[in-house]
């Protein structure tokens, strides 16, 4: 973290990424504000309840980060841009077939829950609902048109008889969130409803794999809705 003097000479220093045992706190405190802000939201959440839960001071958060706003942003820059990351890659390499492509996200998605379990919460917290702090940073910084891009490569695939004609290439995205994020949101109902702790990560996968290789077929000839 850059030093400073003030005119008296003593040295202070600026919010930031510290360096050394320092980086390790930062790191933890951001942690703990990413649960808290899945758990209840970023407006919630106050700076006291973040040192509260990560038994700190206030002042400690903000010899870190400043303030709220920039905690925030460290959270969009070293948290959640960071762990997209790897999903906008592996779609680029997925190529246009329609199923490939399909599957590139299920997988995705998965990887990325497994490895950030926070990030459902967070994202109907923060994107889903009216509102919500994260929703223009996911459209414009985050996955900057991806649906679009997605939708695109959906229709191609669909203008040249690789994809079932009934299907709608955009509702084909939503579709996509809906059979990967939305259970893994709302796994804690899910899991009660049906004692459902047989489920994990890889049979939730397969089952929707199954249900996308049933789904995106091309319509055999004379069948008709």
């Amino acid at each position: 973290m850059a030093a400073t003097r003030t005119r008296s000479g003593k040295r202070t220093r600026r919010a930031g990424r510290p360096s050394g045992d320092d980086g390790d706190l930062r790191a933890r405190l951001l942690d703990v504000a990413t649960a808290l802000y899945a758990r209840a939201g970023i407006d919630a959440t106050s700076l006291r309840a973040i040192a509260a839960e990560a038994g700190v001071t206030p002042a400690m958060l903000h010899y870190y980060f400043g303030d709220k706003a920039r905690l925030t942003q460290a959270l969009i820059d070293e948290r959640l841009l960071p762990a997209l990351a790897p999903m906008r890659a592996g779609l680029a390499q997925a190529g246009d077939e329609p199923a490939a492509l399909a599957e590139a996200f299920a997988r995705g998605i998965g990887e990325l829950v497994a490895r950030h379990p926070w990030l459902p919460p967070l994202w109907v917290r923060e994107v889903l609902c009216e509102g919500g702090a994260l929703r223009e940073v996911l459209f414009h910084q985050a996955l900057p048109n991806l649906p679009r891009l997605l939708a695109g490569r959906f229709a191609a695939a669909q203008a040249q008889g690789r994809l079932d004609p009934e299907l709608d290439p955009r509702l084909l995205v939503v579709s996509l969130v809906g059979l990967t994020m939305f259970p893994a949101a709302g796994a804690p109902i899910w899991r009660a409803v049906f004692e459902a702790g047989d489920i994990d990560a890889g049979v939730l996968l397969r089952h929707t794999l199954a249900l996308l290789r049933c789904g995106l077929g091309t319509r055999p000839e004379g069948k008709t809705p």
